[in-house]
């Protein structure tokens, strides 16, 4: 059973009751005096760090456009990313002089970032392998915008290099983002440097080699393939197309027909050419069925147990 308190200790219970609460407010008194105190005294510092940035900002502007002033006849590629070292080296260099002006050392920041740069660096080798990459490929410039470029099993027009990964725009209209390392550290085959390329054309005559005479010439046929390649008006004059045997056997003869053109025309003129083949090839054949002219002989036939003779092998040649 519960004793009840005497009536001079329930008369006297309220009175430590009533010193914490005057210590309590007191002490919320002397605390909020001090938070509005720091406050008073941390406004000026927060003012002027805030006028900084403000500073920043207006200095990153100005010093964009005076590097892009500046860079105006440089590479696309290098002026982008020189301008974006620029506004990063100055929004850098604000946010240093905001932090000093609030009091905070900078000492402590940079010892703080180079131990936080050490553990995000061991996380993020890959993207920082990336990162060098990015600035290796704009520094070295083994292609630029707007070049036509296979590597890293794509092939398509670059259409913006980063600081992390290569924009590529297919011919088929895919936009593909490829990490610059891979682009680095592989095969890279430009076909936009050069300015010109070589259209290899692969012309199987089988065992027709017709002239206008109507009779078997090798050099005529050349001869014929070449002044074809010639009439297309994006065939190159220089350097001039050629033709030559690749490929030689009693039942076929393979040449490989090879004009040249503008690299952006390449796709073009191989179709066109390839069309122009085909159609001096139907016009032969057309010639070699209405006209009376010799077949060559079956260079398939030898006498029995022998081979060909030594005139057939020099008549086939020749």
């Amino acid at each position: 059973m519960i004793r009840p308190y005497p009536l001079r200790a329930q008369a006297e219970a309220p009175l430590p009751f009533s010193i914490f609460m005057m210590l309590h407010t007191l002490l919320i008194v002397l605390i909020s005096d001090q938070i509005l105190t720091q406050i008073w005294l941390l406004l000026p510092k927060l003012l002027v760090a805030i006028a900084i940035l403000a500073l920043t900002r207006f200095a990153i502007r100005v010093v964009s456009r005076l590097m892009a002033k500046a860079l105006s006849r440089t590479e696309p590629t290098l002026r982008k990313f020189l301008i974006q070292g620029a506004e990063t080296s100055t929004l850098i260099i604000g946010a240093i002089a905001a932090l000093n002006a609030l009091g905070i050392q900078s000492t402590s920041l940079v010892a703080v970032l180079g131990a936080a740069g050490l553990a995000i660096g061991l996380a993020w080798r890959d993207t920082l392998s990336h990162f060098a990459a990015g600035v290796m490929l704009i520094t070295l410039r083994p292609f630029e915008v707007g070049d036509l470029i296979e590597a890293a099993g794509v092939s398509g027009l670059v259409d913006a290099i980063g600081i992390f990964s290569t924009t590529i725009i297919t011919p088929d209209c895919i936009k593909i983002m490829v990490p610059n390392a891979q682009l680095f550290n592989g095969t890279l085959k430009n076909t936009t440097t050069l300015k010109i390329r070589r259209v290899d054309l692969t012309v199987d005559l089988g065992d027709r080699c017709l002239n206008e005479a109507k009779t078997y010439s090798l050099d005529a046929t050349i001869y014929e393939l070449l002044q074809l390649v010639k009439s297309h008006p994006l065939v190159l004059k220089e350097p001039a197309p050629s033709c030559l045997v690749t490929a030689i056997s009693p039942k076929s003869t393979v040449l490989s027909l090879r004009p040249w053109c503008q690299a952006q025309n390449y796709e073009q003129v191989r179709s066109d050419v390839q069309k122009l083949v085909q159609e001096w090839w139907w016009r032969s054949a057309k010639s070699w069925e209405s006209d009376d002219i010799k077949p060559q002989p079956d260079r398939d036939k030898t006498t029995e147990n022998s081979a060909p003779s030594r005139a057939n092998w020099l008549n086939w040649l020749g």
